[in-house]
């Protein structure tokens, strides 16, 4: 076979291990692993490690904004930084976007503003809301999202006409039984709304304003209560279930132990919580607000024994952009909760994971490629193996930088990463056989992502 790439002498991570071999392309898929390829271009990865591309499972893009919120990340920048950060694939939330992505029409809408702008490849996410229980689940999965997504705790702006909106137990229990019929996922943010709502109001009128007491506002018992409560409606109503960026190992035990019991349900962490913790955050300011909150160094601990025990099926960025305003506030409360940090999942993790705690390479493509592209059925994603997308990111072992905000592809380069110095370093992203992303070249200009 005539093939249209090879890469060449790097150590890749196949599904039973890594091994030094080479990799052959062809129409952008993986055509052949072995000794001696020979292609129409070849790629030396000498001294690097070839990982499957990054699926981040967990990403939001805000395009288009509706008029309210078009200064956020958008599909140009945010798929730009996921190049450069390895991601080849991501899961788009129906949130921030105006409007939120609930039905047949505002998920065409979505896909009207990607079209020609994206870098990597997106599959959706449908919302669930109190708002589409009347035939928007069905017309979503006509549409083909990948997967569902509810919030059980506060969240959308009700003066935004078309905003994001999150579910009452109701809407949660009907919801469930309407996406069990698709046979996808719900991906669940749980958090208790109402005591979090309420501590966090308490906070506020006491006239307290850290990041260590917004943490204290949102305590580890209001992401358990949530967790139990979707997994006994998952088992009411045969829902396969995923909990989002959990920041405790509590929230990991109630997961571990309901899938001994045969519920159909996994969870996530997010890089963020295996990374920092509640005394740096203040030093950090709102740039690191995030919910559920950043807990102790103990808690990160905690995960990261979850993670290299296998109890976390994967870990995302939660990318979750918004103005700088947004962000630069005295009163931590009146932050804007969400943190940016898309393009800095595979080195941080690589680094964190692989050279500091010894984690094994094929977990660490499993946790970022391989688990999530088999939870949400995206069939040619996350893995290398014949047959499959030729989606890689390469990555150099031992390769310590410090990040700065020119370094960033967001549209607001703004990032807790900053100023952080990270011991690996990625190279050079290809998507479907493309290169997507080199140190040499930077960033291509050309727009090959697809819509999953």
């Amino acid at each position: 076979m005539n093939h249209d790439l090879v890469i060449k002498n790097g150590l890749v991570i196949l599904e039973n291990g890594e091994v030094k071999t080479d990799i052959a392309v062809k129409d952008g898929v993986i055509s052949a692993i072995g000794n001696g390829l020979e292609g129409a271009k070849t790629i030396d990865a000498q001294g690097l490690v070839v990982s499957p591309g990054m699926v981040d499972a967990h990403v939001h893009i805000t395009d288009p904004g509706g008029g309210y919120r078009d200064e956020w990340e958008g599909y140009v920048t945010g798929t730009a930084a996921c190049a450069k950060g390895g991601v080849t694939s991501f899961m788009e939330m129906p949130l921030n976007q105006v409007p939120a992505t609930i039905d047949g029409e505002s998920l065409q809408i979505k896909y009207d503003a990607g079209k020609n702008k994206l870098r990597s490849d997106v599959a959706s996410f449908g919302g669930l809301t109190p708002l589409n229980l009347k035939g928007g689940i069905q017309e979503l999965n006509d549409g083909g999202v990948a997967a569902y997504k509810c919030f059980m705790a506060t969240c959308g702006d009700r003066t935004i006409d078309g905003d994001f909106m999150n579910v009452d137990d109701y809407s949660l229990y009907e919801g469930m039984k309407q996406v069990a019929a698709t046979g996808k996922v719900l991906a669940i943010h749980a958090e208790n709304a109402a005591i979090t709502d309420k501590l966090g109001e308490i906070a506020y009128q006491n006239g307290e304003t850290t990041l260590k007491a917004y943490v204290e506002s949102r305590p580890v018992f209001t992401e358990v209560e949530p967790i139990r409560r979707a997994i006994l409606l998952a088992k009411e109503t045969g829902c396969r279930i995923h909990i989002c960026h959990v920041a405790c190992p509590e929230g990991v035990e109630e997961v571990t132990k309901a899938r001994a019991e045969g519920v159909d349900v996994t969870c996530e962490t997010c890089t963020h919580y295996l990374y920092f913790h509640t005394d740096e955050l203040d030093a950090i300011g709102p740039v690191v607000k995030c919910s559920p909150p950043i807990r102790d160094l103990d808690t990160q601990k905690a995960l990261w024994d979850k993670v290299l025990s296998g109890e976390i099926a994967f870990v995302t960025s939660d990318h979750s952009p918004c103005t700088p305003d947004l962000k630069d506030k005295e009163n931590a409360f009146e932050a804007w909760g969400g943190i940016s940090g898309v393009q800095n999942n595979v080195d941080v993790l690589f680094d964190e994971g692989v050279q500091k705690r010894g984690m094994s390479l094929k977990m660490f493509a499993d946790i970022i490629a391989t688990n999530p592209a088999d939870r949400y059925d995206l069939d040619s994603k996350g893995r290398i193996s014949i047959g499959k997308d030729a989606d890689f990111v390469l990555i150099k072992p031992d390769a310590p930088y410090t990040l700065k905000a020119e370094d960033l592809e967001y549209r607001n380069k703004i990032s807790p990463y900053i100023g952080r110095e990270i011991g690996a370093q990625v190279v050079q992203t290809i998507l479907r056989g493309e290169s997507i992303y080199s140190q040499e070249a930077g960033v291509t200009a050309e727009f090959p992502g697809k819509f999953i």
